[in-house]
């Protein structure tokens, strides 16, 4: 049996109210040794050494197949692609430019995108049984906007760049609540800064 628990969230869509979703308590983590055991277990009709074979194989072959341009989808699991972007010590490329900025060389395999299979969201839900556990609740920032804006554009003139881990360390805000709102600020001319780079390699940086 699994616990959950209610989690609030920032307003994204302004409109002055939290909202609140739903999370699994973690348990632990099953290491790849206890997991090739547990599909070896007695009545698997698997030797130990013949799942760790297959385990190893496919950590091999995937992202040899990715590397090469093809998504790889198994049966249950779900879909694997490679994501790309920028590498961090290059400026991002833009469609305004009449020449490209980047080359082959600047570009990297930045993460793995995963779309689940249906079939393994409906087996764990099947197999899932949930009972209550607690309430996370948001806390708010000690600060108010003006001075986290403040807060914002100090640390920008002692550091080239600030991410959205170091707003939160500055306000205290949760993470999406701080991303949100780095947002919203630096369309605003009178924040003093504006956004660079995207996704995970977003920063802020004086404008």
């Amino acid at each position: 049996m699994a616990k959950y628990y209610k989690k609030e969230m920032a307003d994204l869509n302004g409109t002055g109210q939290t909202q609140a979703y739903y999370c699994m308590q973690r348990v632990g983590n099953i290491s790849h040794r206890k997991f090739v055991d547990r599909c070896a277990c007695d009545g698997s009709g698997l030797a130990r050494s013949t799942v760790e074979a297959v385990v190893t194989m496919i950590a091999d072959v995937l992202p040899h197949l990715l590397a090469h341009g093809y998504s790889v989808s198994i049966d249950g699991l779900g879909t694997f692609t490679a994501k790309l972007s920028v590498r961090d010590d290059k400026e991002q490329d833009g469609f305004e430019q009449d020449e490209p900025k980047r080359n082959a060389q600047s570009i990297e395999v930045s993460g793995i995108g995963f779309r689940v299979d249906k079939r393994l969201v409906h087996k764990t839900n099947d197999d899932c049984t949930l009972e209550r556990g607690g309430v996370c609740r948001l806390c708010p920032s000690a600060y108010t906007l003006e001075e986290r804006m403040a807060l914002a554009r100090d640390y920008m003139e002692q550091n080239a760049f600030m991410r959205v881990g170091n707003y939160v360390a500055l306000t205290g805000l949760s993470r999406s609540k701080a991303s949100a709102e780095l947002r919203r600020l630096s369309q605003l001319p009178e924040s003093g800064f504006v956004s660079r780079g995207c996704g995970t390699h977003k920063v802020y940086v004086r404008s």
